[in-house]
């Protein structure tokens, strides 16, 4: 690949009828084509083209909590992002409607979802105590986080469900495989099903310390992406909804897109 393209440059240069806007198109596309061969056919590295980053803005918090998954006062203020799109054709949901927030303080990044539903699709009779392999083939809130902008291939995955069974990863796209599942980082995780209300609701209680960051200072930025799945069945036809947009009708069909990610903003109360 490497040496197609040097062929395909030296063409240009002795051409000379390409355009400067067409040179700075195929960068691009060889860019892709780098990261995508870098993590062997496992997951792309593929940017999103359809529209901009959004951004979730978390406030700062004195004090902290343990989380129980009622999501009470302390994200009465929280400022919210939602959700229902799906992530590889922007076909809207609005009976599975997601809604997100986010706090901060000195040790734990929180995080909190609202999720709307019609039936639950969960793995029953399991013990929620025990990390579950393969929970995303069910009812389950995503939340992939990007600390170190530096490494884009290098993140950490975190999944809780309805039940309150869990899984965290720690990803590396440029390895085989590419998801760590023996790493830990000892997030605390609640959540509460208001039936009467088809609401199921997910508290994340984060270590910062877990993600290899010195910490958070107000105003710092990270990466990271929100996902859900919901709805009967299993695999593709299901409802694979995603925060930030990721490349329509992707081949590839995975969540691991770390150029489609959105911004999260840490922010002083009031902010």
């Amino acid at each position: 690949m490497r040496a197609s393209a040097g062929r395909y440059w030296q063409n240009v240069c002795k051409n000379g009828g390409r355009t400067a806007r067409t040179a700075r198109r195929m960068v691009l596309v060889f860019a892709v084509l780098f990261c995508t061969a870098g993590i062997q056919g496992q997951a792309a590295h593929v940017p999103s083209p359809m529209s901009a980053h959004p951004v979730i803005i978390s406030e700062f918090s004195k004090v902290d909590v343990v989380p129980d998954g009622n999501l009470g006062s302390f994200w009465a203020t929280a400022k919210r992002v939602r959700f229902n799109e799906a992530a590889f054709t922007r076909k809207k949901y609005p009976k599975a409607e997601t809604i997100v927030a986010s706090r901060w303080t000195a040790k734990y990044l929180y995080l909190a979802f609202w999720c709307h539903y019609q039936k639950l699709n969960i793995f029953e009779g399991e013990d929620p105590t025990q990390e579950r392999w393969g929970l995303w083939e069910r009812d389950v809130v995503e939340a992939f986080i990007q600390p170190q902008p530096d490494q884009p291939l290098h993140y950490y995955e975190f999944e809780v469900a309805p039940t309150n069974q869990w899984i965290d990863l720690e990803i590396h796209l440029h390895r085989n495989p590419f998801n760590n599942a023996k790493w830990n980082s000892g997030f605390e995780h609640a959540t509460r099903i208001d039936a009467a209300h088809h609401i199921w609701t997910a508290e994340m209680r984060i270590p910062i310390r877990s993600l290899n960051s010195e910490g958070i200072t107000r105003g710092a930025e990270w990466k990271l992406n929100f996902y859900r799945n919901d709805g009967p069945g299993t695999g593709y036809a299901r409802r694979k909804m995603s925060w930030g947009a990721l490349p329509l009708n992707s081949a590839a069909a995975l969540f691991h897109q770390p150029g489609s990610f959105g911004t999260i903003r840490f922010a002083g109360p009031g902010e």
